[in-house]
């Protein structure tokens, strides 16, 4: 059996800059936080980054002075290292917005169901799906639109990445998964829409230790497992 175990650190290392990488999380909830930390560390520059958010940006006080780390994908928009963002919202960290109106960074927005059906998309092997969701706004500017019995439909094109960055709550060694309550989210679609899956495990366990009908993400989609902890 390959041995899937690597550190944070060899994780970053792996992602090149410029490298497209989906990650998983929603406000924060299931971003596997050691490997943004060790992207920051790496100082990982021009990154396309898929995502549900933007996460959380610092806290500061009155003085200016910062409270409180920024938390998930906040931590790379911080850092600038975000070249592109794609997500479903942004409003829980203004440094998105401010990087955004500066031009120093390009934000995609995408409607939260379109956009987990689009991973999905690419997962599979599909070659879009159809929505009527943002038809006639902006959201399908340049965008083809089919009528299918009398009602249009905008073509959305499946997404994939070189690398999907997960969090499981117990992960085993083979890299079967399992997600504690709402930590599933969009991470059992990225696990497959990418070229190479890390997990960050919150608990690792010998194989045979996980009950099968646990299984949220199966071995054969995990290149790499990292060991954390529950940020």
């Amino acid at each position: 059996m390959k041995d899937k175990i690597i550190t944070a650190k060899e994780a970053a290392a792996m992602i090149p800059d410029g490298a497209t990488v989906m990650v998983g999380g929603f406000m924060a909830n299931g971003t596997p936080e050691l490997i943004m930390d060790a992207l920051v560390e790496r100082n990982a520059k021009d990154l396309t980054v898929m995502c549900n958010d933007g996460g959380f940006g610092p806290a500061f006080d009155e003085e200016g002075n910062e409270t409180a780390a920024p938390k998930g994908n906040g931590k790379l928009i911080k850092n600038k290292s975000v070249k592109k963002l794609m997500a479903t919202h942004i409003g829980l960290n203004r440094q998105v917005a401010e990087q955004m109106n500066a031009g120093t960074l390009d934000v995609t927005l995408i409607p939260q169901g379109s956009m987990v059906e689009m991973i999905r998309a690419g997962g599979a092997g599909l070659g879009g799906v159809l929505t009527p969701t943002g038809v006639g706004t902006d959201v399908g500017e340049g965008k083809e639109v089919l009528n299918i019995d009398g009602k249009d439909y905008l073509l959305e094109k499946p997404l994939h990445a070189d690398f999907a960055l997960l969090r499981g709550n117990i992960v085993d060694k083979k890299g079967n998964v399992f997600y504690k309550g709402t930590t599933k989210n969009f991470q059992v679609a990225m696990a497959t829409a990418a070229d190479v899956v890390i997990v960050e495990a919150e608990k690792l366990v010998e194989v045979g230790e996980l009950d099968p009908d646990y299984v949220m993400t199966p071995y054969i989609f995990v290149d790499y497992i990292v060991v954390g902890g529950d940020k």
